[in-house]
């Protein structure tokens, strides 16, 4: 091997004139706005001194050993310069302690040595030293080649430019390195011809890495890809737990013999798949993405990547969730980390309640989500709630006493994302807390503030379009009426012609009482459907009278219990004010829709009532029920039916009717329990009351 000897001296030799050449130059002839400058020089007069030392003195001198140590320090630290040339190493908080730990990776060979020349009693141990030095080595190197890949790839153009010689160098030194100590971790010895090679490529290095320093550092700035520093983060550490298991499982071999096979072989299997199960995890993966997030970047967000993704969202109508509301919520929801999130949209009466949810079905949401009050703050002052402060007692509008209960008590509730389309608001998401919890900061307000108006608005132009669609398909269905209610006029004409010449000329008087009884209530009920079906699409209203609740109420049952069993369980006076034919069209409407949904032995019952300010008719059956999502988004829609062949109008009809007279009409339904419908009318005092209020806040108005 005498060749090999002269080999290594020939080339470490030639690696430690070169590189003393490149420092004399860096320190002469860099560029002086470098703060790597000298930390360079300092690098290469180090590998220089190696070189000096690997030339004359065997590979495991203490003198090499320790002057390597020396070396490979000093080029992490030109790293951690490289990362700090445009003065932002205060802000790249977590290259420190990355930098740190190569930096005492590498010290640890102290300590290795150490123990080479005081215990290396034993071969096996002579051995132990050896691979364990070897995956330090390796471990540096991986750790240096990622971090060095992270600055090249965030720099910027002209940044790019001026680190490619730096960078090239840095990454043949560290590849070199890697495939050195992993040959000789395999084959359990440094084998000296490529130990030779060394020095050669040392001298190879250095001309690239000293030929960088010519470019100035003018425009240097460090923006780091999100996705890649997030992927190669994520290598390192499990690469770091795979060596870290792999360096365990070799000293159990080692210090317990040919026996502890069995153990070594356990220990790698487990830590496989603790690394498969535990690492990729969502969890784990939403820290590592905080961390670097947080200190490798000066904003959180990479806004561009932000709205492609956004946008993407919104437009793509194929997937699974596919209304825009859902889409909506997600749209949001990925921009946080959120894991869930509920929209909530305001009804006539401003009150907000649930519209849509994203992977949040089970938490109970009342019917009313979120009082007006608290919607009128949220706004007028733009307020995105943050849940946390609330819990703390923070408010800055007066919010909190105006925050519900189920909000408050739900742990898994973050934050409310008023969505506001031309100062008016549309809805509000509220977003679930991220798997990582964190605050949220004044980069989160900012985009979540953007994004809620641009959700509004894609909200908004559906509700139009809505609306045109519903107002197009009325003016259809009046046009269809016009035909409609001339047939019928056609036909109650005929019948009473048929009525008068039945009475001049029918026979027999059994005959003739039954047929006139017959005619006039069908006379009776077309004249009545005529007069109703005059009535739609007008705006006059017919003159309010008192009539009794009870009254109506036993009038429908008798002419539906004919066909199916319907109960009147509890009946009371109750007077209130309004229009009856109109209530017992609409009360028509809620039994015969009950009597449809449920079985053929399955009573229907109507019970009516009153709590000092309301009359209340309550239709209850027992029959097929409706899911959530219908009772809210097609319930109360025209043209929207269940039914084969139904035209889908008969509850919004009810409900248009009630809501006239100054009622309103709720519903409470479970699939597979029944359904409830409940009329509540003001009665005849309380209507009085308000009617006289009015008339006062007119005049005052008028004065």
């Amino acid at each position: 091997m005498d060749w090999a000897g002269t080999l290594a001296y020939l080339f470490y030799s030639l690696g430690a004139i070169v590189c003393v050449l490149a420092a004399a130059w860096i320190a002469r002839a860099g560029a002086e706005d470098r703060t790597d400058r000298w930390a360079g020089a300092a690098a290469l007069a180090l590998t220089a001194n190696w070189c000096f030392a690997a030339a004359s003195f065997p590979p495991q001198h203490i003198i090499v050993q320790f002057t390597e140590i020396a070396t490979n320090l000093g080029w992490i630290f030109v790293l951690f310069r490289l990362f700090a040339n445009d003065g932002r190493d205060e802000d790249l908080k977590i290259i420190r302690p990355a930098v740190f730990s190569l930096g005492f990776v590498e010290c640890l060979q102290v300590a290795l040595i150490v123990i080479q020349l005081r215990f290396s009693l034993t071969p096996e141990l002579a051995q132990l030293v050896i691979s364990t030095s070897a995956i330090f080595r390796v471990l540096v190197a991986i750790g240096a080649l990622v971090l060095l890949h992270n600055l090249y790839v965030g720099a910027s153009p002209s940044s790019r430019r001026m680190l490619r010689w730096n960078c090239a160098a840095l990454a043949g030194l560290w590849a070199f390195s890697l495939n050195y100590h992993f040959i000789a971790f395999l084959a359990e010895s440094y084998p000296l011809e490529i130990f030779a090679l060394r020095g050669l490529a040392a001298a190879v290095i250095a001309v690239p890495f000293a030929t960088g320093f010519a470019t100035k550092a003018a425009g240097l700035s460090f923006s780091p890809s999100r996705a890649v520093t997030f992927r190669f983060l994520s290598l390192l550490v499990i690469g770091a737990y795979m060596l870290l298991m792999l360096a365990i499982a070799s000293w159990l071999d080692v210090l317990a013999g040919n026996a502890a096979r069995l153990t070594q072989v356990g220990l790698v299997i487990a830590a496989g798949a603790l690394a498969l199960i535990w690492l990729p995890s969502e969890k784990l993966r939403g820290w590592l993405r905080v961390t670097a997030i947080k200190h490798l970047f000066k904003h959180r967000y990479d806004y561009r990547n932000e709205w492609i993704r956004f946008t993407h969202t919104i437009g793509r109508g194929g997937m699974e969730d596919s209304s825009l509301q859902q889409r909506a919520i997600k749209a949001m929801a990925d921009i946080t980390d959120s894991p869930s999130g509920l929209l909530l949209t305001g009804d006539e009466d401003g009150v907000l309640r649930l519209a849509a949810h994203w992977r949040w079905p089970q938490l109970p949401v009342p019917n009313d989500a979120i009082p007006a009050e608290l919607s009128a703050i949220m706004e007028r002052e733009h307020l995105i709630l943050d849940f946390d402060e609330v819990r703390e007692g923070t408010e800055y509008h007066g919010e909190i006493a105006l925050v519900p209960e189920w909000l408050r008590e739900e742990p898994r509730a973050w934050a409310a994302v008023p969505l506001l389309h031309f100062e008016r608001l549309v809805g509000i998401i509220v977003l679930a807390r991220p798997l990582h919890p964190r605050k949220l900061d004044w980069e989160d307000f900012d985009l979540l503030g953007i994004v809620g108006q641009q959700l509004a608005s894609y909200l908004a132009e559906q509700a139009g379009q809505e609306a045109l669609s519903e107002a197009s398909r009325f003016d259809e269905f009046n046009r269809r009426m016009a035909f409609v209610m001339h047939d019928i006029k056609n036909l109650s004409s005929q019948m009473s012609l048929l009525l008068r010449n039945a009475e001049k000329h029918a026979d027999k008087p059994d005959f003739r009482k039954d047929m006139l009884v017959t005619l006039r209530n069908s006379a009776d009920k077309l004249n009545m459907m005529l007069a109703r079906l005059g009535r739609y699409g007008s705006n006059s209203s017919e003159k309010a009278q008192d009539f009794d609740l009870g009254v109506v109420a036993r009038t429908v049952v008798e002419r539906t219990s004919r066909n199916h069993r319907v109960d009147l369980l509890r009946h009371e006076p109750v007077m209130v004010s309004g229009q009856s034919e109109a209530l017992e069209q609409a009360l028509t409407h809620l039994v015969q829709n009950a009597i449809e949904a449920s079985e053929k032995d399955s009573p229907i019952m109507v019970e009516i009532s009153s709590d000092g300010l309301s009359g209340t008719i309550q239709v209850v059956d027992s029959g097929r029920g409706m899911s959530p999502s219908f009772v809210r988004n097609s319930l109360f829609k025209p043209f929207v039916s269940s039914k084969e062949g139904g035209f889908g109008i008969g509850a919004f009809e009810a409900r248009e009717m009630i809501r006239a007279m100054g009622g309103r009409l709720d519903v409470e339904s479970r699939e597979g329990l029944g359904t409830r419908f409940l009329i509540k009318l003001p009665l005849k005092f309380a209507q009085q009351f308000l009617s006289g209020a009015q008339q006062t806040d007119k005049i005052r108005k008028g004065a």
